[in-house]
């Protein structure tokens, strides 16, 4: 049974110091517990089936690159059979191909492997409280590039499909400013706003990256 006000996480990757050291730093906290870690997509997807009997985790850490089974594939299969886990990539890779696809299968967030452990730790409390994806600045610098080249993409090819995903201009401002690092509060000064206000626009912001705009960008114009 879950304990009250504890946060449970699995990790998965294919290097034992990574996953030792990470469970490590990760334990050290009082709110934290690292339910199981896994070598590769299948050695995740069987402890993950046995974990759920007793308590499932709140958070999966996933590598992309790994044998047996890729953090991609692990992931989309994941978000199916276990719907309830919020998956977390964190990897070494920010290639285009890589951002879009983690994404399209449902990836709750993106971080490169060499954020300090604390970072890590903030990201899994957004997306916990629901405060959009975390992401790390060149990740979310990469996709908005690619959302805006794939909004160009659509318009030039098919000006008669109905443009569902389109971020405001008052989006945009907000998601620059996050990709440059700005807290919500220091972004709420900026922008004469509040916090909530900003953390709103952020919620919205990233459902239209990982639920619309990437995804419908991926199936309508994939090369």
């Amino acid at each position: 049974m879950k304990k009250k006000n504890m946060t449970y996480v699995a990790i998965v990757d294919d290097k034992q110091a990574l996953r030792t050291a990470l469970k490590d730093r990760l334990n050290s906290f009082s709110n934290y517990e690292v339910l199981f870690t896994a070598e590769n997509g299948k050695d995740f997807l069987d402890k993950m089936a046995e974990s759920r009997k007793a308590i499932e985790p709140d958070v999966v850490l996933m590598d992309i690159d790994m044998p047996v089974m890729n953090g991609i594939e692990a992931v989309a299969e994941g978000k199916v059979r276990f719907p309830l886990s919020k998956y977390l990539m964190l990897t070494v890779f920010d290639e285009d191909d890589k951002i879009f696809n983690a994404i399209k299968v449902g990836a709750d967030g993106y971080l490169l492997k060499d954020e300090p452990v604390d970072k890590i730790k903030e990201a899994i409390i957004n997306l916990l409280n629901e405060e959009g994806a975390p992401m790390s600045p060149s990740i979310a610098r990469r996709a908005f590039n690619l959302l805006m080249n794939a909004k160009v993409d659509i318009d030039a090819k098919a000006s008669d499909t109905p443009i569902e995903y389109n971020l405001t201009e008052r989006e945009k401002e907000i998601l620059l400013k996050l990709i440059d690092g700005l807290e919500y509060k220091e972004i709420a000064q900026e922008l004469d706003s509040s916090p909530n206000t900003i953390r709103n626009h952020v919620t919205k912001i990233y459902k239209k990256l990982h639920v619309t705009s990437r995804a419908q960008a991926m199936k309508l114009f994939k090369k």
